[in-house]
């Protein structure tokens, strides 16, 4: 790899990390460009799990972090003072084959900054996968964030050798796109969001003489949002959330916390939200997503809105509706046993099947693998009752990690 290759790959694979919608397991302790071997950062490597539960490395660039627009959140938005570079299409092509070739990788995840238009842009990235795909016979995964103003037809053909797109819907609330983000349109990026959903579904159609179209994007489509950079509560994020799910067909939303850039606008916060919300906000969305919660139901939990960054989501619904507890194991359906803090849904698939063939005890739920420490308050069965466990006022205390002292700086 030349240097000016290795500068380039340096600065965008560092911008890429701000989506979120491919994120990485590693952790900077275990860095070995510093030394040592077998690093899990590192410039362009992310981690990511397929749809079957293995985790595979990407490259994760960025076509060019020079871009048109101006949006308030965004690191390289056109008044930002960073250094700026640019991939042509043939170095993403030989970037990837190379890192493959030596296993490096098993695919690539690419976005890009807007230059010259939105157009323009699209059509790049998606010469790079057909240079991959119809040149090189390139069989691994191919992750294209795609550019909602861009051209429909540019879309279609970015379905066809991509295993996924993604379409950022960036903020949850509309007058907050338009306010951060004045050249994005909310009403574009769903339309560009319709437009894939529905070309996948036709993609999976028939025709009258048997043969199928070309397959589109079959990974599906996910898209991310940003949470902190304006006054949107998670009541509101999650409905959002869930309107995207039940729209586009989304197989995910991600979330990212924002974080304070540089010459940032006045508009948006000084300091970052706690990165623990961002992670209480995808424990919400699972719940949504494979436990039959309804985002108003999650969110109603605490007054404000905001979920309790104390106990997990789950849990805090379960302290706020005391009164649908504890839950007979031996008797409960599996949506009443799916809302038992302590089950998980592979949990409550072995309650089911278990409890045909006899009447379950406390140990037999610690061998199925419940998590009875936290079940405990909210479960009865043979040999066990919570009594007065499950309205003691200091119920929550129990679970909440102690208090620490907040830092001034």
């Amino acid at each position: 790899m030349t240097p000016e290759l290795s500068r380039k790959l340096a600065i965008l694979s560092d911008a890429a990390k701000y989506d979120a919608s491919c994120a990485s397991s590693g952790t900077e302790r275990r860095d070995a460009r510093k030394g040592g071997l077998g690093s899990t950062e590192g410039s362009g490597i992310c981690h990511a799990y397929t749809p079957d539960g293995r985790c595979i490395s990407l490259l994760k660039i960025l076509m060019t972090n020079f871009c048109i627009f101006d949006c308030a959140y965004c690191v390289n938005r056109v008044s930002s003072n960073v250094e700026r570079a640019r991939f042509s299409v043939e170095e993403v092509v030989t970037l990837t084959l190379e890192f493959y070739r030596r296993n490096y990788i098993e695919g690539l995840f690419l976005s890009s900054g807007i230059i010259r238009s939105p157009d323009q842009t699209m059509a790049d990235m998606v010469r790079i996968a057909k240079t991959l795909r119809e040149e090189h016979g390139f069989k691994g995964y191919i992750h294209l964030k795609t550019i909602p103003d861009a051209s429909p037809e540019l879309i279609d053909e970015a379905g066809l050798y991509a295993d996924r797109l993604s379409i950022n819907i960036e903020l949850p609330q509309d007058d907050s796109i338009r306010t951060l983000a004045p050249e994005k349109r909310p009403e574009t990026i769903r339309t560009a969001m319709a437009r894939v959903r529905s070309t996948r579904e036709a993609s999976r159609e028939t025709s009258h003489t048997g043969k199928r179209p070309a397959r589109f994007a079959p990974a599906g489509q996910s898209t991310q949002m940003i949470v902190g950079a304006d006054g949107a509560n998670d009541a509101t994020i999650l409905n959002t959330s869930a309107r995207l799910y039940a729209g586009y067909g989304l197989k995910r939303v991600y979330y990212s916390a924002f974080s304070p850039i540089p010459d940032s606008s006045a508009v948006l916060p000084l300091v970052k939200p706690p990165l623990i919300r961002e992670h209480r906000l995808y424990q919400a969305d699972w719940l949504m997503r494979f436990y039959g919660f309804e985002a108003e139901e999650i969110a109603s939990a605490t007054p404000d809105g905001m979920l309790d960054l104390g106990v997990d989501p789950k849990l805090g619904w379960a302290l706020a509706h005391r009164e649908d507890f504890p839950v007979d194991v031996n008797r409960a359906t599996k949506e009443q046993l799916l809302r038992v803090p302590g089950f998980g849904t592979k949990t409550v698939d072995r309650i089911l099947s278990a409890r045909r063939h006899r009447t379950l005890q406390w140990d037999d739920l610690v061998r199925i693998g419940a998590s009875m420490t936290k079940a405990k308050p909210f479960v009865s069965l043979p040999g066990w009752s919570p009594g007065g466990l499950i309205d003691a006022a200091n119920l929550r205390a129990r679970f909440a990690p102690p208090a620490e002292q907040l830092s001034l700086f």
